[in-house]
């Protein structure tokens, strides 16, 4: 009979820590930050049809860094909770912050019992009326939770990605303000010899919280926007039909979304408002 051999819980907890920062910094890097009109979200993906960033809720984002297939489960995952506590109780009870404790009471189940933990971190946001009320959650592979404060960086180097955010980010800054910020940080590091680089546009997911928008918040600025918001142009906003005089919450009847993130998975859809 073979002998087993014998570890000690701390090591257990520290090898499957390690597995996980090592997978995760492997990975390619994605910035989340508020700015004046709703969160922005900004990550370099070579893949146009694996996304990192996508809508879980009315006014809730999800994004993440490392192995995909693990980070979708976890998304597929919340929409279903969103959609369901949505259809039985009220749209406006799905929140960020009940979302981020659900991913991280499985985060927390994964890493403890399973022999391999999920090799992912995740960020759930929630646009608010204004950028003092928008809630950005840090979701990390053994299921600690972090609120962050309108910035963030995940994945790759993101302590040097946050050092740049952290000296140059301000809530109220413009969307073409916040672009250029986001994509400054990313491209700062992963050079020759540790200097800056350049980022084209087909290697960047761009998508946005619109706070302005009634209903589903969530949209991605691609192709020529996305070229227009790189070079410093103005994008168009959202129709005035679309925008509430005051932001805030939608309320009445005639202004809840006919459909889902979930009825919308497949990413082609453009979401109703």
């Amino acid at each position: 009979m073979a002998m087993q051999f014998y570890a000690s819980p701390e090591q257990i907890m520290r090898d499957r820590s390690e597995l996980a920062r090592k997978g995760i910094a492997r990975g390619r890097s994605a910035v989340v930050l508020s700015y004046s009109s709703g969160v922005l979200f900004v990550a370099e993906n070579l893949s146009s049809a694996l996304h990192k960033v996508s809508e879980i809720y009315d006014r809730i984002g999800f994004a993440a860094v490392g192995k995909y297939n693990e980070f979708e489960n976890l998304r597929r995952a919340g929409v279903r909770m969103a959609d369901l506590n949505g259809l039985s109780y009220d749209r406006r009870d799905v929140t960020g912050r009940a979302l981020a404790n659900a991913f991280a009471q499985t985060l927390g189940a994964i890493f403890t019992e399973q022999s391999k933990p999920f090799e992912v971190e995740i960020c759930v946001a929630q646009v608010g009326a204004s950028h003092e009320e928008d809630e950005l959650y840090r979701l990390t592979y053994d299921g600690s939770v972090t609120d962050e404060p309108g910035r963030m960086a995940m994945g790759g180097q993101a302590e040097a990605i946050s050092g740049v955010l952290k000296s140059n980010h301000r809530p109220d800054m413009s969307l073409q303000d916040a672009v250029k910020v986001a994509v400054q940080a990313l491209s700062s590091v992963g050079g020759e010899g540790g200097a800056a680089r350049t980022i084209a546009a087909n290697q960047m997911e761009v998508a946005i919280l619109d706070r302005r928008r009634v209903g589903r918040t969530f949209r991605r600025v691609t192709g020529a926007a996305l070229t227009a918001l790189l070079d410093g142009e103005t994008v168009p906003e959202a129709p005035a039909s679309e925008r509430p005089d005051t932001p805030t919450q939608p309320t009445e009847e005639s202004h809840k979304p006919t459909s889902s993130a979930g009825s919308a998975d497949l990413e082609g859809q453009q979401p109703e408002a």
